[in-house]
């Protein structure tokens, strides 16, 4: 299942104009799609994190899921507006050294290159529903190395939470078809 809104609110409108491109960052040949200046207006985080809640809500209103992880960085701003708005904890996924307990690890591929991540090996419970979250999806190698991380450690991906997608890059096809929504698509 998949939610991507066909009509934007005027207020998310305003939002995603917030989003600027930058062009050769990382490096020559991408388009960085850079959510600072959404990040820095109240009223805009505000609207876009309660849209994104939204849809993993039941109908009585409580979130579908126990947990939202997120993974560094931008990740860890969106993914812990996106647990606060559905009343849920929050799991950082951190690149390799950054997290002080014992940990999983696992590498992948970006668009431009390769990284580690790393989770807690104690950050999931057993069949726990981990809506996994980051800013924008791109190749997907960074949410299904993520999806593969709290899977190892006893969680259950229940979906995944964008809040850009890049959809010529084809990374939803990396996520095995579990539900993926994804407020902005370019």
């Amino acid at each position: 299942m998949t939610k991507i809104p066909t009509k934007l609110s005027d207020s998310l409108l305003r939002a995603r104009g917030l989003v600027r491109d930058v062009p050769d960052f990382p490096k020559k040949g991408i388009l960085f799609r850079d959510v600072t200046p959404l990040l820095q207006d109240a009223d805009a985080l505000k609207e876009v994190l309660a849209a994104m809640a939204e849809v993993w809500r039941g109908p009585d209103g409580k979130a579908v899921v126990d947990v939202v992880a997120g993974m560094e960085s931008r990740g860890f701003i969106v993914g812990t507006g996106l647990a606060l708005a559905l009343g849920t904890g929050f799991i950082p996924i951190r690149k390799k050294g950054k997290l002080p307990f014992k940990t999983e690890s696992i590498g992948y591929g970006l668009e431009y290159g390769t990284d580690q991540l790393e989770i807690h090996l104690d950050a999931c419970k057993p069949g726990q529903r981990v809506l996994v979250c980051d800013d924008l999806i791109a190749t997907g190698g960074t949410a299904q190395a993520t999806a593969t991380l709290i899977e190892r450690t006893g969680g259950v991906v229940a979906g995944f939470s964008f809040l850009i997608e890049l959809q010529e890059l084809k990374g939803r096809a990396k996520l095995g078809g579990r539900r993926t929504d994804a407020l902005f698509a370019y």
